[in-house]
């Protein structure tokens, strides 16, 4: 009878406890599930293909009325069999007048992405053969226009997909690059959700065990070595979570893109090189110096990784105020650097080592900055062509900008001999960049998924720390509060799969111990 009770006391307390299940769009940061859904009772409806003239526009809808719309529209009995194409006659329901002939596809729920009713038309993408199928949906009784996101937040809330499952399908959609859409690919398809449910699994069976321990242990029901279990699996979750927290912004830098701010004294090529690289003339570019005074930024795609290089005034100390303000601009995007491409004037440089290292501290780069440094203008050298000092110049090993005046070969930063009058040089800088972005980005297809989001960086941090409070006070054996830091690591992780829940933790606590057998 007592162990009954301990139960019922039990699954009351994890329920108050553990029970509040993070809201969809509420407190999490962002994601692809964005916007305030309506009721799902409503069917909501919206052109799922980009604006614009096309070939075909795909229009979709989600919700009760699906079908309905499909018999409006198309003046059948029932939709067609579950998804398959079919040819129909589109027409607008209230002047039986032909919109376009189009395909229509069937999805019912749940088999569907929002796991509701679904309907695609497949229409000609003219804008007023759009716009025409579009008022015609939106003068049926139950149909509204979706809101930003809203589809996406119905799968989320049917369980199509997690909040990391959302947050990479909206980057799929944005990426820009292969190793972008790898990343948001192996994200999109569950990688990281799992691997985040996978701790919350261990944090969950580890809380459940320590409150049977907690509640039982008087009823000799419960093994005294199970505090030491509990102990073991914290320690090496918080392992692992700090060890996925010390990734260098991997899959950030992917995400948003690395970066880099060419830097260089006046008149040395930077704005020619922005040119070359992005092979467009988007820099002005004259013989005389200080031709640049503000930050221009484009963005390009090396070797399938994401670069935003920026241009920046020559730096040097100028007596013009607006060319004073072109250099503070430089130096303070400098600052925010991922990757620096320092460039010099090859004729002017001596090409050993401590002259190099001098050259490239007297930029200022911050310090732990990957550089990069470009000798442009080898056209106007008389020796032979490649690395800095010859055939046999240094080897292009990358460390930090931390150089010295004596950096030697081995100890300084890439080199690379570069015409941005003749492209001679191109393409071994090119080569060398993507060795840089990779390094810097990461195979995102190997080893663990990479934090993307720094909301995921924020919740672990959360998580790993009350995990490290767990260890304090279970030192001092306060079991109570030690449990009440796993229920704050496990929320932690929930926000960022937006999945929280109690009965989960009840149901290990009977089949684990099977109490009052």
């Amino acid at each position: 009878m007592a162990l009954s009770v301990a139960v019922r006391a039990a699954r009351g307390r994890w329920a108050r406890g553990l029970s509040s299940t993070v809201p969809p769009a509420g407190g999490t940061g962002g994601g692809t599930a964005g916007g305030t859904a309506g009721g799902t009772g409503d069917t909501i409806f919206a052109l799922s293909s980009a604006p614009g003239r096309c070939g075909v526009a795909v229009i979709r809808a989600s919700g009760p009325g699906s079908a309905g719309l499909l018999r409006s529209l198309t003046g059948t009995p029932g939709p067609p069999p579950p998804r398959v194409l079919a040819l129909r006659r589109i027409r607008d329901p209230r002047s039986a007048e032909t919109l376009d002939r189009g395909l229509v596809v069937w999805f019912p729920g749940p088999n569907s992405f929002t796991g509701e009713d679904c309907a695609e038309l497949h229409v000609h993408g003219g804008p007023a053969v759009v716009s025409g199928v579009l008022q015609a949906l939106g003068r049926l009784p139950g149909l509204r226009p979706a809101e930003p996101g809203e589809f996406t937040r119905r799968a989320f809330a049917h369980g199509k997909l997690d909040l990391t499952a959302a947050e990479g399908l909206r980057d799929l959609i944005a990426a820009e690059t292969e190793a972008q859409r790898r990343q948001a690919l192996r994200q999109m398809e569950g990688d990281l959700g799992r691997l985040y449910q996978r701790w919350s699994h261990a944090l969950t069976q580890a809380l459940a065990h320590l409150e049977a321990y907690i509640d039982f242990s008087e009823d000799d029901n419960v093994e005294e070595e199970v505090l030491a279990r509990v102990a073991v699996t914290v320690r090496a979750l918080l392992q692992e979570i700090r060890g996925h927290l010390r990734d260098g912004r991997r899959g950030e830098l992917l995400r948003g893109g690395v970066r880099a701010v060419i830097a260089g004294p006046p008149n040395v090529g930077k704005s020619s090189l922005l040119n070359l690289l992005c092979r467009r003339p988007a820099a002005i570019v004259s013989p005389s110096a200080g031709t640049t005074r503000d930050v221009l930024e484009v963005a390009l795609d090396i070797g399938g990784y994401p670069l935003l290089l920026s241009d920046t005034a020559g730096l040097r100390r100028a007596a013009d105020p607006v060319e004073r303000e072109g250099v503070r601009r430089a130096r303070e995007r400098l600052c925010q650097a991922d990757l620096v491409l320092a460039v010099l004037d090859a004729t002017s440089v001596s090409p050993t080592p401590a002259a190099l290292g001098a050259a490239l501290a007297a930029l200022e780069p911050p310090p732990g900055t990957p550089c990069v440094l470009v000798l442009n203008k080898a056209d106007l050298l008389g020796g032979p062509r490649g690395s800095p000092g010859g055939a046999q110049g240094p080897p292009a090993t990358l460390l930090s900008c931390e150089g010295s005046p004596s950096a030697t070969p081995a100890q300084g930063p890439p080199a690379t001999l570069l015409s941005c009058k003749t492209g001679e040089g191109l393409e071994a800088l090119l080569e060398l960049l993507a060795q840089q972005l990779a390094q810097l980005c990461g195979d995102p297809l190997s080893g663990w998924p990479s934090l993307t989001q720094s909301r995921h960086s924020r919740h672990l941090g959360a998580c790993a720390a009350a995990l490290a409070r767990f260890g304090d006070l279970g030192d001092s054996g306060d079991l109570a509060l030690a449990a009440e830091q796993l229920r704050l690591a496990r929320r932690e992780l929930g926000r960022i799969t937006g999945h929280v829940g109690a009965e989960d933790v009840l149901d290990i606590i009977f089949r684990d111990f099977c109490v009052g057998k």
